[in-house]
């Protein structure tokens, strides 16, 4: 909450299972296209949030699945929890307010007398969340009478049925939506909410994301008939809701388009990253613009030439030195020369790396010290380091590019490589 100063230009407030996630896209492509969007463009000024079903563990079981971005906040639990940062700490604010009206206890033993209810796994039990398994023939009529008994014994809860099987008991407060407008208010109150926020959905718990006063919505291309349903009998004629046509993250940057909410085209659909005009230095960029480049020479998807590796060598200091992993020390113009017989190593191989968390601060009137995530995934092979570059201006114009002057790596914990893994840059 505290990481940007002023307001944000957007916050983007995301579903993950099959709208910022595509179970369906095996390479992950959408995903890491707006990935590379995200942090040439947006990361600095801007917030995400992650909204879903999922409990903390399944959560986390995703994002050693996927190559996620770490968001600045994560709702879970379908909005009954609400967490900041890479730490996740809870707001305790939230789960004083959800107390309200609630008792778990009351609705487990009302629950286990409906036998077409089938309970999900322990994980999926949270302090203020119930969760089944239901036909979809019986979804209604069991949440009609459910409601009815819980409020007969004093409770005040919401039951959200999405998925076409999946029936959440919450507190009447709680949900993706309410958490959504929570956050308004927090923001609010500092004097920061966001410029505009874009919410982003699939099923019916998110549903309530697209009721939050102001915000622009999208629902992907593959989004549930629950949710159109939703939709043509509540937002029809709401121009700021759209259904996009593409699925998933690509439904996600198309709004970002469609509504004007900033840059729209991922690094990752330019072919010539050398093409592309700058108006001011920027560090982000040049991270996102290295390490796709990267990517590619390995997978032999840009043209093995000599005229490549010059123009990296022009972009790092002819003093500039780069601290690997292992702590071994090197030149960078030795790094560039190290590429040459990697050169399509990776082709037809299941290789990608992205970076997440690209954080600039200037540093002097000429330099700016760039933090960031490099993840490198090679087969099922996940490695991560935490990465600081000192990138310069001096002596170049913008159109050169900044120079890379240092760079530092170390393992990531829980990242690291559990052999001598190779790990180029």
């Amino acid at each position: 909450m505290d990481r940007l100063t002023e307001n944000a230009n957007l916050m983007i407030v995301s579903d993950l299972d099959h709208t910022m996630v595509d179970h369906h896209d095996l390479e992950n492509l959408s995903l890491l296209r707006f990935n590379a969007l995200w942090e040439e463009n947006y990361r600095s000024n801007s917030l995400l949030v992650f909204s879903t079903g999922r409990s903390p563990t399944l959560y986390k079981e995703l994002r050693k699945e996927k190559p996620m971005l770490t968001p600045d906040i994560t709702i879970m639990s379908v909005g009954t929890e609400i967490t900041y940062g890479n730490s996740m700490e809870p707001d305790n604010g939230w789960v004083e307010y959800l107390n309200q009206k609630w008792d778990r206890n009351i609705v487990f033993e009302e629950t286990s007398k409906i036998s077409e209810l089938t309970l999900q796994s322990k994980t999926e039990q949270r302090p203020h969340k119930a969760s089944f398994y239901v036909q979809k023939d019986k979804a209604e009529d069991i949440t009609r009478s459910l409601s009815t008994c819980l409020k007969g014994r004093g409770l005040d809860v919401k039951i959200i049925y999405s998925g076409g099987m999946d029936l959440d008991i919450l507190p009447q407060g709680a949900g993706k939506g309410q958490a959504l407008a929570y956050l308004h208010d927090k923001f609010k109150a500092e004097g920061k909410l966001p410029k505009n926020t874009l919410v982003c959905g699939d099923s019916g718990n998110d549903a309530d994301l697209f009721t939050v006063p102001d915000v622009h919505g999208v629902m992907v291309s593959n989004a549930q008939e629950e949710l159109l349903q939703w939709h043509s009998i509540y937002a029809k004629n709401n121009p700021k809701i759209i259904h996009a046509k593409e699925r998933c993250a690509a439904g996600i940057i198309q709004a970002i388009g469609h509504f004007n909410l900033g840059p729209s085209i991922s690094p990752r659909d330019v072919t010539d990253l050398s093409d592309t005009k700058l108006e001011n230095f920027d560090p982000a960029y040049e991270v996102v613009k290295f390490y796709l480049f990267y990517e590619r020479w390995r997978l032999a998807e840009v043209e093995n030439s000599e005229l490549y590796l010059e123009n990296l060598k022009a972009v790092c200091s002819k003093s500039g030195n780069f601290v690997h992993p292992s702590g071994i020390e090197k030149q960078l113009h030795d790094c560039v020369d190290s590429l040459r017989p990697s050169y399509g190593d990776k082709k037809g191989q299941p290789f990608r790396v992205w970076v997440d968390q690209v954080l600039p601060v200037q540093v002097g009137s000429d330099s700016w010290l760039v933090r960031f995530k490099k993840w490198e995934q090679s087969g099922g092979e996940r490695l991560c380091c935490l990465t600081t570059a000192l990138l310069s201006s001096k002596d170049v114009t913008v159109a050169d590019g900044l120079t890379w002057v240092h760079v530092h790596q170390t393992w990531l914990k829980e990242a690291g490589p559990s052999s001598d893994a190779e790990w180029l840059f």
